[in-house]
């Protein structure tokens, strides 16, 4: 079967009062029950019929009002069907089959040539997609931007930045580029520099944490410290603390899922507005205080060194002029 990509969004609100219209861009398949499947379960019936779909996913088209039985919308899983009845079911496909459709959005390029592409994500841009998240990611946009995606590995994405932490990112944007990228990052020699507020005093001298991360046993949404994790080490440079928050400047020696924001809360400073792992929101920071200030590696095909900086969204430029001023003010003895 061929499933086409037009059309509405999967399960979207028009599902239930969709009238199959043949230009809608998804294919409809029609049976008349038999003798044999007299009796059965309406998912069943369609599973045997729609081999290629995974029977949860034809539930949820019950559910959501892409089946029909004798023109009469059925959307009971369970429902028994009985010989004789037309069957017709609208085959819009999983959400997950569109995750590397390429999908237009404004991107922050900072710098682009034939073999990289350096850009500026904002908070609340997923990177890659996922459960929860297939579409309009930067990956989506990276495949409307240059037609040449597609033939690479992620889109040409090297690393990732959280959902939630804005920041720089370099693409690769050919094969030679990504293939250097990756081999540089693993040697360590891409320079990544964060802005971090945390709560708590951390003191004034740098320190670096070096301790392995994993995924958190109990619970898998969460990465931690544990025995047996990867190695993970972050250097921790002090700059202001006022407000009882701290503002850091973190640097990156390797690149593990939330490395900053475990380290971090691991030695009991977790990062402002930092749900997941234990920060309160404060300052007008609703997203975790985090972001990718500085950006440095050689160019992956002329060697060149290329370093790029980027200045904090509003929100977090906000607290952090908050935190910066208030321990000056105090170190003044103005206040």
């Amino acid at each position: 079967m061929e499933v086409y990509m037009s059309g509405s969004a999967p399960g979207g609100p028009a599902a239930a009062g969709d009238d199959f219209e043949p230009d809608s861009g998804f294919e409809s398949r029609s049976h008349v029950v038999d003798g044999p499947a007299h009796g059965q379960r309406l998912d069943r019936v369609l599973a045997q019929l729609v081999g290629e779909f995974s029977r949860s996913h034809l539930q949820g088209l019950i559910e959501q009002g892409h089946v029909r039985l004798d023109g009469v919308v059925a959307t009971s899983p369970s429902r028994k069907v009985r010989v004789g009845q037309a069957l017709l079911v609208h085959l819009v496909p999983p959400a997950e089959s569109l995750a590397f459709r390429a999908e237009a959005m404004a991107l922050d390029i900072v710098f682009e040539d034939e073999h990289v592409l350096v850009v500026n994500k904002p908070a609340g841009l997923v990177v890659h997609p996922a459960a929860g998240n297939w579409s309009g990611t930067l990956l989506n946009g990276l495949l409307a931007h240059d037609g040449r995606a597609a033939q690479l590995p992620r889109a040409g994405i090297v690393h990732r930045l959280d959902k939630d932490t804005s920041g720089l990112m370099v693409v690769g944007r050919s094969l030679v580029a990504v293939t250097a990228l990756v081999r540089d990052m693993a040697l360590r020699e891409v320079r990544r520099r964060y802005l971090a507020l945390v709560h708590g005093d951390v003191g004034r001298a740098p320190f670096s944490i070096d301790a392995p991360i994993g995924r958190d046993p109990a619970t898998r949404i969460r990465m931690a410290v544990v025995a047996g994790g990867k190695p993970a080490r972050t250097d921790v440079e002090p700059v202001a603390f006022s407000e009882q928050v701290s503002a850091l400047r973190c640097t990156l020696h390797s690149g593990r899922t939330h490395q900053i924001r475990v380290h971090l809360a691991q030695r009991g400073f977790p990062l402002v507005a930092d749900a997941v792992y234990g920060g309160a929101a404060r300052l007008g920071m609703d997203r975790q205080a985090l972001h990718a200030a500085e950006l440095g590696f050689a160019h992956p095909v002329s060697r060149q060194s290329l370093l790029f900086e980027s200045s904090p969204p509003p929100d977090m430029a906000q607290a952090w002029d908050a935190v910066v001023a208030g321990a000056r003010i105090c170190k003044d003895g103005r206040g």
